[in-house]
């Protein structure tokens, strides 16, 4: 990784540009796939200099690395924040759909990658983290559909298929989703949750 500056305030500006750098990597590798993109493509993107760009990544693959993290560790931060918050299961799992849907609308492109690229990266050591990273996110959906059946607020026959279909119905959000959509990623975060919580909810 390319070697950042010390200071504080230096610190803070060049990383708030790498993650410009990250998320127009996401938008070209989205669009033209990882190994179709060049060094050059990405310098056309970001309007960049060679040496600019190699500032803040050392190669192409550094910036794929950092567009999968971009994608996993922020969502992680925040299930993390909403879960430190006792509440009951269900008030916990609405308010991180509407967290995981808006992070989604925000991160197309780097959900785009991340299924097209995640094989070029699997069986090397940088994989484990992201994976690991995944795991833990979707340990944190299957918890609390766990706890809301201990709970007693959602009837759960299957937890695993419980699981599986709601990693399914968001991770295909960027099939469809457009910004310039009638609903806000809110709106569609709590009517996905209605027709969740409708489906499982104990009577």
């Amino acid at each position: 990784m390319a070697t950042p500056p010390s200071r504080p305030a230096l610190r803070a500006r060049y990383d708030a540009r790498r993650r410009g750098l990250i998320d127009q990597a996401a938008r070209v590798f989205a669009q033209k796939g990882y190994h179709a993109t060049s060094i050059d493509d990405l310098i056309a993107a970001t309007g960049m200099t060679r040496g600019g760009l190699y500032h803040y990544t050392e190669s192409k693959r550094e910036l794929l690395l950092g567009v999968l993290q971009e994608l996993m560790e922020p969502l992680l931060r925040q299930a993390g924040e909403i879960l430190e918050v006792p509440a009951p299961a269900e008030r916990q799992l609405r308010k991180l759909m509407v967290v995981w849907l808006q992070h989604v609308a925000t991160h197309i492109d780097h959900m785009i990658v991340f299924d097209q690229e995640r094989r070029t990266l699997q069986h090397e050591p940088d994989w484990d983290q992201l994976r690991a990273d995944r795991d833990r996110f979707e340990q944190i959906l299957a918890t609390l559909l766990e706890r809301g059946a201990e709970e007693g607020s959602f009837a759960i026959v299957d937890p695993q298929i419980a699981l599986m279909m709601v990693l399914g119905a968001v991770n295909y959000m960027p099939q469809w989703l457009r910004s310039s959509g009638r609903l806000t990623p809110a709106e569609i975060a709590e009517r996905y949750c209605d027709l969740l919580l409708d489906g499982i909810r104990a009577r």
